[in-house]
């Protein structure tokens, strides 16, 4: 059977491999649209297996366990990129795997990532390749200081980079990561950060959310103001960016690009998620479809929904900081301003930096919606600075 054999309707089960949020609000997704649902999780207790109908307790490069979870399941996706590409390969000659193999092989390698945007000629910060020494003396010859050296695998949320601010210290930068293939980026000095999600069904068809314009806390998505005040072309841009991605990489599902928009008003694209993404997440109360509702459409072969915005809205995130005087006041939140709607995540231990949960606020005014937002989170006891805007 291949990818494109007949998809499944409800209740047919749909299937996640991942444990975490992105999968838990998939989960709840395919849910409300009747289909009964499985996850690959590595512990019983995650996001998502708190939730799923079924649960196999394993990872993606564990075959025995895969095979097992193919046997529950009638279509898969995934809620991050870091699983095995092989597994899903394998699995989507059984069923529709979504967004594909290629899709994932693409996004969790740096290098591979960098490749293929450049080869789409879409604008991207100048980089160069580092696999040994003399191609890390290259790089910092052709792209100066300061550069940004990242891992080419398993990078997330800031993890896994280091700034090179002196040449002489280029190699001891590598040496910190392990001397593991990298990409050297150079540094870019941009005025803000947008993202847009779009979503590619089984037919073929696209379409694209509003761009959200995001702030980052140390290398972590601290807020999101949907939609972005880019101006009308810049929007555009992206969008059409964005769609020429998931295109070319034939993805089935959601995906995600994130971009810098730079001083002089051009976009460079910064990096691509094969999945919904956490600036998408007020989406759920703000858009007509929601993120994880487009996810399970294109899984099961079902019509993409609409992607207009009910009204503008802003998300902040929940990190376990919030949890360091004790449990956050979530009666004082919600009495300030009973609008605002709480998603927590179902994690059991609040850790720094730790993504616990977010709140939406919808707004006619975005820039309302956002000052909103940042005050409820303030009423819940954190310790933040809220008064910064991005």
């Amino acid at each position: 059977m291949s990818d494109s054999a007949r998809s499944p309707r409800p209740p047919a089960v749909l299937g996640v491999i991942g444990g975490g949020q992105l999968g838990r609000m998939f989960l709840q997704a395919a849910q409300r649209l009747g289909f009964d649902t499985v996850v690959l999780s590595p512990a019983a207790d995650t996001p998502a297996a708190q939730v799923a109908h079924s649960v196999v307790l394993g990872l993606s490069d564990q075959m025995p366990k895969v095979r097992e979870f193919a046997e529950r399941a009638s279509a898969v996706t995934v809620e991050f990129e870091n699983v095995s590409a092989g597994a899903v390969r394998w699995l989507g000659k059984r069923m529709p795997a979504r967004p594909g193999w290629r899709t994932l092989y693409v996004s969790q390698d740096r290098l591979r990532e960098k490749a293929f945007l450049t080869g789409l000629g879409l604008p991207t910060a100048p980089w160069r390749p580092v696999h040994t020494a003399p191609e890390l003396e290259g790089a910092v010859h052709d792209l100066g200081v300061p550069f940004i050296l990242k891992t080419s695998a398993s990078g997330y949320d800031g993890k896994g980079q280091v700034r090179v601010d002196d040449p002489k210290l280029a190699g001891a930068a590598w040496a910190e990561l392990g001397r593991v293939p990298c990409v050297a980026e150079g540094f870019v000095t941009f005025a803000c950060e947008v993202s847009v999600v779009v979503a590619r069904g089984a037919d073929g068809e696209t379409v694209a959310y509003p761009v959200g314009l995001n702030r980052h806390e140390r290398h972590v998505l601290d807020s999101t103001l949907m939609p972005a005040p880019i101006g009308p072309i810049i929007t555009q841009e992206a969008r059409d960016m964005a769609l020429q991605v998931v295109t070319a990489l034939e993805t089935v599902g959601v995906l995600c690009v994130e971009f810098f928009l730079i001083s002089e008003g051009g976009l460079l694209v910064n990096e691509i998620a094969p999945r919904p993404h956490n600036s998408g997440h007020l989406t759920i109360e703000a858009a007509r479809t929601s993120q994880f509702e487009q996810q399970a459409r294109a899984l099961s072969g079902l019509p993409l929904g609409p992607t207009e915005l009910r009204q503008p809205a802003a998300m902040v995130n929940l990190l376990g900081d919030l949890w360091s005087n004790g449990p956050p006041d979530w009666d004082a939140a919600l009495r300030l301003d009973p609008d605002v709607k709480l998603h927590l995540y179902g994690k059991r231990t609040a850790q720094a930096g730790r993504k616990m949960g977010h709140l939406t606020v919808l707004d006619k005014d975005p820039e309302q919606a956002l000052a909103r937002a940042l005050a409820a989170r303030w009423a819940l006891g954190g310790t933040r600075d809220d008064s910064s805007r991005g």
